[in-house]
């Protein structure tokens, strides 16, 4: 078949043709965005779920939904080693000059802009990575106190008054927040905690990895109050069967039952991983319909796929230490595994391991779903591992 007319979409965050099994999720988000912006309390949202589940893409189409029902959206993506000042700033500018158009919101706007040059002056010292355009003036005693804590949550507040203002709501969305630093996140709950005593349209929507519940836990001990921590898990079989059928119908092409029965068999449901099958499974294919002998042909070559960038990428990130932990995780099978499991695999005490676990949970590489358990983010990495540590060598390296 052509290959110009796949249309399956296997990327980082790269929007599949059909987001399947997904609404009841967005329509919950949706409603509490609305009840924000008629004054009405609701909490922010932090979508927690492992790689490949769909979080980024999830979270785009809900930025687009706020969008469209006219909420003043701020995207910020939070990568390794990068501070959260820095990564706010230019976003809550930019939301910040469209609110200052509103003619109702134009003068807290404005003021909010002087809050922001005072708070990225201030900052500049501890935060060095903070580049911002400043269009004002600081107002002097406003957010330019040189403390996080404090100056975020005055900015906010005076940016939560001007979304009030202008009948809208403040919706902040960040991707991959378990990297953001635990004194960074207190930080953000602490403001987002005034602005909801102060009944303002501010919220957070957010994603990341398993972890990110404990971390906002211990960033602040009130944090489950101000959250809902909705899990995306992969897509149930009817959902998964559709994301793949209905874009191939579209293209006028079928794909027979027992062949959408494997595909969603070998990818366990995660959208990702959908996604990768049936791009390969169009490629393989000749012609209508998409038969079970062109899915096997596709699942050999849509491993080697992931083998070679999605898993690739963040094994080349380990220490040889690290390799070896999860290599013995694999070895176990798909976890979740005793830590006292997998040191007894290695041949070591589970306190000289601990330093490794620790630095892989700061990787996004594993979790912890249960006190001294220890489980892959990453969907079917145990086979990677086994496929790319295949011998015996990596007990005694």
């Amino acid at each position: 078949m052509d290959p110009v007319s796949n249309p399956y979409a296997p990327g980082a965050g790269s929007p599949p043709p059909e987001l399947a099994g997904r609404d009841e999720l967005r329509n919950a988000v949706s409603v509490t965005l609305r009840r924000l912006r008629i004054g009405r309390p609701a909490k922010s949202v932090l979508l927690v779920g492992l790689r490949g589940v769909g979080k980024t893409v999830l979270l785009g189409r809900m930025r687009s939904d706020a969008d469209a029902c006219g909420m003043t959206a701020l995207w910020v993506e939070a990568p390794e080693g990068r501070s959260l000042p820095a990564m706010l700033a230019p976003q809550l500018r930019a939301a910040l000059l469209k609110l200052s158009r509103n003619e109702r919101a134009k003068e807290l706007a404005t003021r909010a802009l002087q809050g922001l040059a005072g708070f990225a002056r201030a900052l500049k010292v501890r935060y060095q990575d903070i580049e911002v355009a400043l269009d004002f003036e600081p107002e002097p005693g406003l957010a330019d106190n040189g403390d996080l804590e404090q100056d975020l949550q005055a900015l906010l507040e005076v940016a939560g008054l001007a979304a009030r203002e202008a009948a809208t709501a403040l919706v902040v969305f960040v991707d991959e927040l378990q990297y953001v630093e635990e004194d960074e996140l207190a930080s953000l709950i602490t403001a987002l905690h005034r602005t909801v005593q102060r009944s303002l349209p501010v919220v957070l929507v957010g994603a990341g990895l398993p972890q990110l519940r404990a971390r906002m836990g211990r960033a602040k001990s009130y944090a489950e109050r101000l959250f809902d921590f909705p899990n995306v898990g992969p897509l149930p079989p009817e959902a998964a069967r559709y994301a793949i059928e209905k874009p191939a119908r579209d293209e006028g092409v079928a794909i027979e039952s027992n062949a959408l029965d494997r595909i969603v068999a070998e990818t366990h449901g995660y959208p990702y991983f959908l996604q990768e099958w049936g791009k390969h499974a169009w490629d393989a294919a000749d012609e209508s319909p998409i038969n079970i002998d062109d899915v096997e042909t596709a699942s050999l070559t849509a491993v080697a796929a992931l083998d070679a960038s999605f898993f690739r990428v963040r094994f080349d990130r380990l220490t040889p230490l690290e390799k070896r932990y999860l290599r013995a995780m694999a070895e176990l099978g798909a976890g979740p595994h005793r830590s006292g499991e997998i040191s007894d695999q290695l041949g070591r005490e589970v306190t000289s391991l601990a330093p490794t676990r620790s630095q892989l949970i700061a990787k996004g590489m594993v979790w912890s779903p249960g006190h001294g358990d220890t489980a892959f983010t990453v969907p079917l990495f145990d086979g990677f591992m086994r496929r790319i540590m295949p011998d015996d060598n990596w007990k005694s390296g």
